[in-house]
């Protein structure tokens, strides 16, 4: 790994079309360079600090799931090596190897697909005041960090950078993308969560809940695009120790978000400084993470 964090890809010769929380996008015509940079984001706001090695291991958890799972749902990975890059990014490696993805270009789908595996966040706080996640009702009596009865389907609005995700119903994502898209991506989301998951375990990890975007071919198809259960995008737990109760240890940001809640902040702009003991113990955890998920 190399310690060098990198926040910004935007130089005299790079300039990104894009700049997303975390990722910075190159357009290259029928495709896109995605850049993942070592930001972080909390309560959908880019923390001033960088965590090092994040983007790498961000980028190779998800080149590893797409891999993976390609038989449950085709992904929009070309290749992950910086010799097949065009120039000028081929000739950086300094700066793309191992943190960028070449892929192919798609119509995102405007919806966050949110699965549910566990009672977490703040899912746990919808069920303690409704015995609800996001109106879908569950049984009563369940803890903090108990497994769900099965995977919940529980999609959110996509947010601009600095803007928040707000949860949206089934239906609302039928009115958005008609009815056939939405029926396939959540029974994709469901599927790609529950195939995933199931070896997770097999790794020491349990994800608890996790997000997918998707995106829409030139031929019509439906794709899995932009990051592939990471530990930005999803809750991860280590297996040893987990007790249903209480908030669970994680390989995930949700210690730099308890952090951040110690500290009272209002979770808008700006966001304050992290400690140093909170970046690298962030960038122990992500490393971890992707150690036991692709160990052979």
């Amino acid at each position: 790994m190399n310690p060098v964090v990198l926040t910004q890809t935007s130089s005299p010769r790079f300039t990104p079309t894009k700049q997303g929380k975390v990722r910075d996008i190159f357009d290259l015509g029928n495709r896109l360079l995605i850049v993942a940079t070592d930001r972080l984001s909390a309560f959908d706001v880019v923390l001033p600090d960088g965590i090092p090695d994040k983007g790498r291991v961000l980028t190779q958890i998800s080149a590893f799931w797409f891999r993976k799972l390609s038989n449950v749902v085709p992904h929009h990975m070309i290749s992950v090596d910086v010799n097949d890059f065009s120039e000028p990014f081929r000739s950086a490696p300094e700066i793309f190897a191992g943190r960028s993805m070449l892929v192919k270009k798609t119509t995102p789908l405007p919806v966050e697909c949110v699965v549910r595996g566990y009672l977490s966040g703040s899912g746990w706080n919808d069920y303690r005041k409704t015995q609800s996640i996001c109106g879908i009702p569950l049984p009563p009596g369940l803890r903090e960090s108990d497994k769900l009865p099965e995977p919940l389907f529980t999609p959110s609005t996509k947010a601009e950078r600095g803007m928040h995700d707000e949860n949206i119903s089934f239906d609302e994502v039928v009115r958005t993308v008609g009815r056939d898209i939405a029926t396939r991506v959540r029974d994709l989301t469901i599927a790609i969560y529950s195939e995933g998951a199931a070896f997770a375990l097999t790794r020491g990890i349990i994800i608890a809940d996790t997000k997918f975007e998707f995106g829409v071919d030139d031929n019509g198809n439906v794709i899995w695009i932009d990051e592939a259960m990471t530990p930005d995008s999803s809750r991860f737990w280590p297996k040893n120790g987990y007790t249903p109760g209480v908030p669970q240890p994680s390989f995930d940001k949700q210690f730099v978000r308890d952090y951040l809640l110690s500290i009272k902040w209002n979770k808008t702009p700006p966001a304050p400084r992290l400690p140093h003991h909170v970046i690298e113990t962030t960038s122990q955890k992500y490393i971890e993470a992707l150690t036991l998920l692709t160990r052979f």
